[in-house]
C-alpha cells in the first residue's frame, strides 16, 4: 500500500485530503500538524475573538486519515524517504506533500521580540491575554504594525478587546496590494470614523515597554503591539533536505506541484509556483487539487490563479479584481458616502482589465468574471448597475475564484438537478469559502429557469414580502380573511406569527385583540419572555438608558416584593426574571403606575436605543446622544418587524454606545449625524454600513423612518436587517437610492406609514390592564383562575453564576 505523508495541517492540506478522498485514493495517508488542532478556517479567524470556539472553525479530516497533532517535523530524509518529528517519531513515506504554509514576518527592529503576531488560534489567545493585562494596568492602547488584510483584521480584534487602536503602515496608504491611492484614502476615512488611528507612510523604529517609536520621531502609546507586516513561506525543511527553493523563498514546484524531487510535492503558501508565492485561499485550494490529481494519476496543471478578493474589513467592503492599471479608467468617488469605484479598460474601451471597489462592492460579483473579456456594457453603466447581476456570463467566466468554479460548471450542475444554492455549494464547492459569489449563484439559478422556493410555509405559496403587499394593497385586517383568499388550511406556527406581525405593522391595534391573540407565539401571547424554568421576565422600557432615582427605587421594590432576579441588560435596561403568569398583571400595574411601559423584550419589535452620555457630560461628546436616543426610542417603540430591532446613538467617533453593531446606529459628527444600518451583534456579527453622513436631526429621522419601513415591507420572515441588507440585490447603493433618492417613488408612502405608527402607538401593558377580557388569560391554571393554592410550591431556580478568574500572570 502506498504511503502518503502530508507535513503541515492547514487549509491547503485539508483541501488536499478532501480531493484525494474524492478521487478514491486508496493509500495510507498520515498528516502531521504542529498545532494542537486540525485544520481550521483562517479566513474566519477574527470570529474566534468574538465568541466562536475553536471547534466552530475546525474542519473534520476525511475518514481513514491518520492525523498526528502537536507533531512538528524537524527533518526530511529524502534518501530513506522518512520524516522525523520533534519528539523523535519517524514516519516513512512513498509520496510526501509539504504544506507548511507561511510564517509572519517581524521587522528586525529593537524590541520586536516583545511583539505579538496574528496568524493562529494560539496567537489570538496570546493577544487576548495581553489585552486583558494591558487593560488591568491602565495601558489601554494597542498598535498594529501593518495595514494589509491581516493588519486590519488585527486592528478590529484589538478594538473589540477594548483597546484604543492605531495602525502603522509603511506604504503611503492602507492595503496597497489591493487598492490604489484613491481607494486607500476612502478606506482610511472609514477606519478613522471607527475611532482607529491610521499612520500611513511611516516605519517602525523601536518597540519599548508601553510605547512604539516611529520614523520621524513620532511616538505612540502601546500596551499591546501586534505585527502583521506580511508573511514568508516556510521552506526551512525543503532547504535543509536539498530541495530547490526560490531566491526570495518558497519551495519551487512545476505546474503539477512537484518539487525538484519527484516523490515530493508542495502546496499552499510554502510553494513557489511559476515564480510566485500565493497567499489567498483560491490559489492554495487549486494547488491542492492539482497535486491530488497528479498523485492519483491525473494530468492537471496549475496555470496561475485569479488573485481577486472581496472582503469586509472593519465593516467596510473592499474588492479588487484583475489588473490595477490600464490604458483607460473610469473612476467614481463619493467621499461623503465613503464610496470609491474604479474600472480599468483597454485603450479602445472594449475590454475589462480590472477594478477596485471600496465602500460598495456590489459590482464585484458580476464584473470579475468579465476580466479579459469584452465589456458587456459601457463602463459607467457597470459601476451603477446595482451589482450588474443581470449580465449573462459566458461559460468560461469564473464565478468562484476560491474554488475555481466556472459559470459553465454551475450551469452543468443545475442541469444535473441542483435546484438551489445549498445544492450548488455541495456539488461544485462554489460559495463554500468566502461566500462572495452567492448572489451570482442565485442569479444563475434564476436565469436557468429554476423557480427558487419562496413559499412561507405549506399554507401560503407566497413569501413574507409578498404577503405584506397583499395585506397592504387589499386592506386585509385578519388572518382568516388572508388565508381564505390567498392560502390553504388553517395555518401553523410559522405563518400565524408572521401574519400577526404584518397585521401589527400595517394596522394599529393590540396584539391580543380578538383573533390576533391566537396568532401570537408564546412570548407575545403573554407579553413577556418565557424562561427555561417556565417563568417569565419583565423588561420595562428605559428610553436611551436614562432613568430617575425614583423609578430605580420602584423597580427595586417590585423585584423585592415578588422575589425576582434582577439583571442589567446589554441594552441599558433592567430585566426582572422569575415571574409567574398570574403575577405579570400585578407587576405591570406597579410599573405602569410609576410611569413605565412595556419594553417589548418579548416581541419582534424595537428593543432599545442605547446611548452614551454624549455632550451633556462627556468631554469628547459633540452632540446630545442621550436626547436623540430617547426621541428615537419613543418614536419607534412598538414597531413590529420581521425580526427584533436594536439601535444605539454615540455622541462622538469614540463609539461608546457601539452603534455600528446595531440594526441602525447613529454616530455624532461635528456637522450632524452619521447613520449606519444593517449591523448585528448576534451569531454572525456584522458591522453596520454607512448609509448617509452629516445629516441634520430632521434628515436623520426621515431616513431612519424610510429604512425601517422599507425593511419591514421587503424582508423575509425572521430576517435580521444584516442578512436582509446582504441579500438585497444592489446592496447598500440600491438601498440608498430607494430611501434617500426615492428611486421607486415610494418614500411618501413609507413616511405616511411611519406617521400612522407613531400616532397609533399604545402601551400593550397598560391596554391589557384596562381590559378584563385580556387579563383573563393570565392564570397559571385554567381551572383555578384566582390566587394559587398556598399548598402548591413554586420555585424560581437561578443557577449559581461563577466568577471569571483572571490568570495570575494576566492580573500582574
Amino acid at each position: 500500500m502506498s504511503r502518503l505523508v502530508v507535513v503541515g495541517y492547514g487549509p491547503a492540506a485539508q483541501r488536499l485530503l478532501e480531493s484525494l478522498a474524492e478521487r478514491g485514493y486508496d493509500g495510507r495517508i498520515t498528516v502531521l500538524g504542529e498545532e494542537p488542532l486540525p485544520a481550521y478556517d483562517r479566513v474566519a479567524l477574527t470570529s474566534y475573538l468574538k465568541g466562536a470556539s475553536a471547534a466552530d472553525l475546525t474542519y473534520a479530516p476525511p475518514a481513514g486519515v491518520v492525523s498526528r497533532l502537536n507533531s512538528r517535523v524537524t527533518a526530511v530524509d529524502r534518501a530513506a524517504r522518512t520524516v522525523t518529528t520533534a519528539d523523535g517519531h519517524v514516519e516513512p513515506y512513498d509520496v510526501l506533500v509539504l504544506a507548511t504554509g507561511s510564517a509572519p514576518f517581524v521587522p528586525p527592529v529593537p524590541g520586536a521580540g516583545d511583539a505579538l503576531v496574528y496568524r493562529t488560534i494560539a496567537d489570538l489567545d496570546d493577544i487576548r491575554a495581553a489585552a486583558g493585562k494591558a487593560l488591568l494596568s491602565g495601558q489601554d492602547d494597542g498598535v498594529v504594525v501593518g495595514g494589509g488584510l491581516l493588519g486590519l483584521e488585527a486592528a478590529d480584534a484589538l478594538q473589540g478587546l477594548g483597546l484604543r487602536t492605531h495602525i502603522v503602515e509603511l506604504a503611503p496608504w492602507l492595503m496597497p496590494r489591493q487598492v490604489d491611492e484613491g481607494g486607500g484614502a476612502v478606506l482610511k476615512s472609514h477606519i478613522e470614523a471607527l475611532g482607529i488611528g491610521v499612520r500611513p507612510g511611516v516605519s517602525l523604529e523601536r518597540i519599548e515597554p508601553g510605547r512604539v517609536l516611529l520614523s520621524g520621531g513620532e511616538e505612540l502609546p502601546a500596551g499591546v503591539v501586534v505585527v502583521s507586516a506580511g508573511v514568508r513561506p516556510r521552506d526551512e525543511l525543503a532547504r535543509a533536505c536539498g530541495l530547490e527553493v526560490g531566491d526570495r523563498g518558497g519551495i519551487a514546484v512545476d505546474d503539477g506541484m512537484r518539487t525538484s524531487d519527484p516523490a515530493v510535492y508542495a502546496v499552499g503558501e510554502c510553494a513557489l509556483a511559476g515564480g510566485q508565492v500565493y497567499g489567498l485561499v483560491g490559489p492554495c485550494n487549486t494547488m491542492a487539487e492539482v497535486a491530488a490529481d497528479r498523485i492519483t494519476g491525473g494530468r492537471s496543471v496549475f496555470g496561475g490563479a485569479d488573485l481577486s478578493t472581496k472582503l469586509k474589513l472593519l465593516g467596510v467592503e473592499v474588492a479588487q479584481f484583475g489588473a490595477m492599471e490600464g490604458a483607460l479608467d473610469v473612476t467614481y468617488m463619493d467621499p461623503v458616502a465613503g464610496v470609491y469605484k474604479r474600472l480599468f479598460v483597454s485603450d479602445d474601451a472594449s475590454t475589462l482589465l480590472g477594478g477596485i471597489c471600496v465602500g460598495d462592492a456590489a459590482p464585484y460579483a458580476a464584473l470579475r468574471p468579465f476580466v479579459g473579456k469584452a465589456l458587456p456594457a459601457p463602463p459607467s453603466d457597470l459601476l451603477f448597475s446595482g451589482g450588474g447581476l443581470a449580465l449573462d456570463l459566458p461559460d468560461d467566466a469564473q464565478v468562484c475564484s476560491c474554488n475555481n468554479v466556472s459559470a459553465g460548471r454551475v450551469r452543468e450542475a443545475i442541469g444535473d438537478g441542483a435546484r438551489d444554492v445549498p445544492a450548488l455549494k455541495e456539488c461544485t464547492r462554489a460559495g463554500s469559502s468566502c461566500g462572495s459569489c452567492l448572489p451570482m449563484l442565485k442569479r444563475l439559478l434564476e436565469k436557468s429557469g429554476v423557480d427558487l422556493p419562496k413559499a412561507l410555509c405549506e399554507h401560503f405559496a407566497h413569501s413574507r414580502a409578498e404577503l405584506y403587499d397583499i395585506v397592504r394593497v387589499r386592506g386585509i385586517t385578519t388572518f382568516s380573511e388572508l388565508i381564505a383568499a390567498h392560502g390553504t388550511g388553517r395555518g401553523c406556527d410559522v405563518c400565524k406569527p408572521t401574519v400577526a406581525s404584518i397585521l401589527a405593522s400595517l394596522h394599529s391595534g393590540h396584539v391580543l385583540e380578538g383573533e390576533r391573540a391566537a396568532l401570537q407565539d408564546t412570548n407575545d401571547h403573554f407579553l413577556a419572555n418565557i424562561q427555561k424554568n417556565g417563568t417569565y421576565s419583565v423588561v420595562p422600557r428605559v428610553p436611551g438608558g436614562e432613568i430617575t432615582p425614583d423609578k430605580l427605587i420602584v423597580i427595586g421594590e417590585v423585584a423585592r416584593d415578588y422575589g425576582l432576579y434582577t439583571k442589567i441588560t446589554g441594552g441599558q435596561r433592567i430585566d426582572l426574571l422569575g415571574a409567574r403568569v398570574e403575577q405579570l398583571p400585578g407587576i405591570w400595574q406597579r410599573l405602569v403606575d410609576a410611569g413605565f411601559e412595556s419594553g417589548h423584550a418579548y416581541g419582534k419589535a424595537l428593543r432599545t436605543v442605547k446611548s452614551c452620555v454624549g455632550s451633556a457630560w462627556c468631554r469628547y461628546g459633540v452632540q446630545d446622544s442621550v436626547g436623540l436616543a430617547i426621541a428615537l426610542e419613543l418614536r419607534y417603540r412598538g414597531l413590529r418587524a420581521p425580526h427584533k430591532l436594536k439601535s444605539a446613538v454615540s455622541g462622538c467617533a469614540r463609539e461608546c454606545a457601539e452603534a455600528r453593531s446595531k440594526d441602525f446606529g447613529v454616530i455624532a459628527t461635528e456637522s450632524g449625524w452619521n447613520l449606519y444600518v444593517g449591523g448585528n451583534g448576534g451569531f454572525t456579527p456584522r458591522h453596520a454600513d454607512l448609509l448617509a453622513a452629516d445629516l441634520t436631526t430632521a434628515e436623520l429621522v426621515r431616513t431612519i423612518d424610510r429604512f425601517l419601513m422599507f425593511y419591514i415591507r421587503t424582508a423575509d420572515r425572521l430576517q435580521r436587517t444584516s442578512a436582509w441588507l446582504e441579500a438585497l440585490e444592489g446592496g447598500l447603493g440600491y438601498l440608498r437610492e430607494v430611501v434617500v433618492d426615492d428611486s421607486l417613488g415610494i418614500c411618501a408612502d413609507l413616511d405616511a406609514r411611519m406617521a400612522r405608527h407613531v400616532a397609533g402607538y399604545q402601551d400593550e401593558w397598560r391596554a391589557t390592564l384596562e381590559d378584563p377580557g385580556k387579563l383573563a388569560r393570565f392564570v397559571s391554571f385554567v381551572n383555578a383562575p384566582g390566587t394559587p393554592d398556598p399548598s402548591i410550591s413554586f420555585e424560581t431556580v437561578r443557577e449559581q453564576i461563577q466568577p471569571v478568574l483572571i490568570p495570575l500572570e494576566v492580573a500582574r
